[in-house]
């Protein structure tokens, strides 16, 4: 089969030459996926390579621009999402609702199916369970999404909390004072902060109150109101720690509860509270569970491989 070369003309450079990425690492990418030669002259894209190959790449320069047109981020880990979607044939414009949006940044858009249908469903639902492995950005997403509520001033308070399963009752035994105890633990959760909100709006929130981080204990005895709750790690929730905290749920008030069921790290004959939760809230109006897969990883591309292979690895013991 001849190769044939497609023109695909845009209007504006600028978003063009943003498409195309430093020193065209973006086009590198295309050309890699799918075997296609791509050339960037003023505001078209050139794509040189046989049929099949060529309308992949069109596919995927499209998606891109429009996602570009909206002001939504298209960085390489979102440009190679789209490449393991085209490669699934699941490859689709993204929904203008299925974002995170920002008052002063661009929004956080998903890079993959179940992404999408996590913020939909955290749209849609009190109460949402977004589980499986590490690196699908369960906890980021939720995160990000409840901080886009404070940050719209949409709920009053972002609270998280995780158990602190290696510490407990030996918090105390730590050095310094309670923030300097507590905040390992809770560093994801910081960081997903500080990269939507910014650290500077993150420590005025914090020290006003409006953003908590706590562990899972420090959750009994109170009512969360007009709230987005973030439960993280909750497989290291035992089950009176998870109906607790379940039922701290007050007026106005939202829950994301992530973590994997797999990798409990709960002493031996005690039970996942995340794990009891999953199976007797199903089919509760108002709560809803989005399982990710390996597939939804979205770290280095070799996160996904190395998920895969213990997956398959515990199969056979």
């Amino acid at each position: 089969m001849s190769n044939q070369t497609d023109i695909l003309q845009f209007d504006s450079p600028d978003l063009v030459r943003k498409l195309c990425g430093a020193n065209h690492a973006n086009l590198a990418l295309i050309e890699d996926a799918f075997d296609v030669y791509v050339e960037a002259p003023g505001s078209a894209i050139h794509i040189n390579g046989d049929g099949p190959s060529r309308a992949r790449a069109t596919e995927l320069v499209r998606e891109i621009y429009s996602r570009l047109e909206r002001g939504w981020p298209c960085g390489a880990s979102d440009i190679r999402a789209l490449i393991r979607a085209i490669g699934d044939g699941k490859v689709k414009a993204a929904k203008a609702d299925a974002i995170i949006p920002f008052p002063r940044r661009a929004p956080i858009v998903p890079k993959t199916p179940r992404q999408e249908g996590f913020i939909q469903a955290l749209q849609e639902n009190t109460i949402n369970f977004g589980v499986g492995p590490a690196g699908t950005g369960k906890t980021f997403l939720a995160t990000a999404y409840g901080a886009s509520l404070l940050a719209r001033g949409e709920v009053a308070r972002f609270i998280a909390c995780r158990p602190a399963v290696d510490a407990g009752e030996r918090l105390g035994f730590l050095p310094g004072d309670f923030n300097e105890k507590v905040d390992p633990y809770m560093q994801p959760i910081w960081d997903a902060l500080n990269f939507v909100l910014g650290r500077e709006d993150v420590e005025r929130r914090r020290a006003s109150g409006e953003i908590e981080v706590v562990p899972v204990a420090f959750m009994r005895g109170r009512t969360l109101s007009d709230a987005f709750v973030v439960i993280d790690e909750a497989q290291n929730a035992t089950i009176p720690q998870m109906k607790m905290i379940l039922t701290r749920l007050g007026e106005r008030a939202k829950y994301a509860v992530t973590g994997d069921p797999g990798q409990s790290d709960l002493p031996r004959g005690v039970d996942s509270g995340l794990a009891h939760a999953l199976g007797i809230l199903q089919g509760i109006k108002g709560i809803k569970t989005t399982t990710f897969l390996a597939s939804d990883v979205v770290r280095h591309p070799l996160v996904g491989k190395i998920v895969n292979a213990y997956e398959k690895d515990a199969k056979r013991d």
